[in-house]
């Protein structure tokens, strides 16, 4: 049973094919840094199991240590998620004032690169101004080499440059137009995280139930912690509940974020 839990923990920790292509992209960055730092160079739901498993070895069993670690994994996980999709509305936020001075720009008689180098200055991302930049100067060089939001939206501002050079229609029309469009998703989409808020903090008081059980259970002088650490049912017990609860949240999960798409 130990090396199947093992065996399972090691496929948890495993990063996606997402994340590796952002770490080999990161290292092939020419501004990557030669001497990275330990937080760099080992991703953080490792050392989230690392640490809560050897904390809790000492504290419990192997198998309760086990189960810690890789609850740990997903929970860091999770976060390093809420932390990306936080970060990528920042850039297309500084992107939408980027593209608000381009505009404004291109409509009061600027040229071109003199409109790029104010939007570029007025953009709070320099990331995001400088992809912006790449986008509107050089619009049929591969793309803007950006994920997610942000590179669809660099996508369509290097195709308005485009059709702007081969026809002669006005880029300030189209760059407005994108820019519309990037405040309508942001209102919207801040409109359906407030309406699925409830349902989130549902899911995080159903998931703490088990734990309010086993205090209250100790509370009584039942010792459910003991029955479900020492004996082979209640390990047995253990695992399931710990694998419905994982199931459970990342269901929940999944329903809120297909709603708030």
């Amino acid at each position: 049973m130990s090396s199947g839990l093992l065996l399972a923990a090691a496929l948890l920790l495993w990063p996606g094919r997402a994340a590796l292509r952002r770490e080999r992209r990161r290292w092939l960055s020419p501004r990557a840094d030669p001497a990275p730092r330990l937080g760099a160079r080992v991703p953080l739901p490792a050392l989230a199991a690392a640490a809560t498993g050897g904390v809790a070895v000492l504290l419990s069993t192997p198998l309760v240590a086990v189960l810690a670690g890789g609850c740990a994994a997903l929970g860091a996980r999770a976060e390093l998620r809420r932390r990306v999709g936080l970060q990528e509305e920042a850039r297309v936020t500084a992107l939408v004032e980027a593209l608000t001075a381009l505009g404004a720009e291109l409509r009061g008689g600027r040229s071109l690169e003199e409109a790029t180098r104010a939007a570029v200055a007025a953009c709070a991302d320099v990331d995001s101004g400088r992809a912006l930049a790449r986008a509107v100067r050089s619009p049929g060089d591969g793309g803007p080499g950006a994920d997610g939001e942000l590179g669809r939206v660099l996508a369509r501002v290097a195709a308005a440059a485009r059709l702007s050079a081969r026809t002669g229609c006005s880029l300030a029309a189209v760059v407005g137009a994108v820019e519309d469009d990037l405040r309508a998703r942001s209102r919207q989409r801040l409109e359906l995280r407030s309406a699925t808020a409830g349902s989130r903090a549902s899911a995080a008081l159903l998931a703490g139930l088990p734990v309010l059980g086993l205090v209250m259970g100790g509370g009584v002088g039942a010792d459910p912690w003991h029955v479900l650490t020492t004996s082979p049912t209640g390990q047995v017990l253990l695992v399931a509940g710990v694998g419905l609860e994982v199931a459970g949240l990342a269901w929940s999960a999944r329903l809120v974020s297909r709603a708030a798409r």
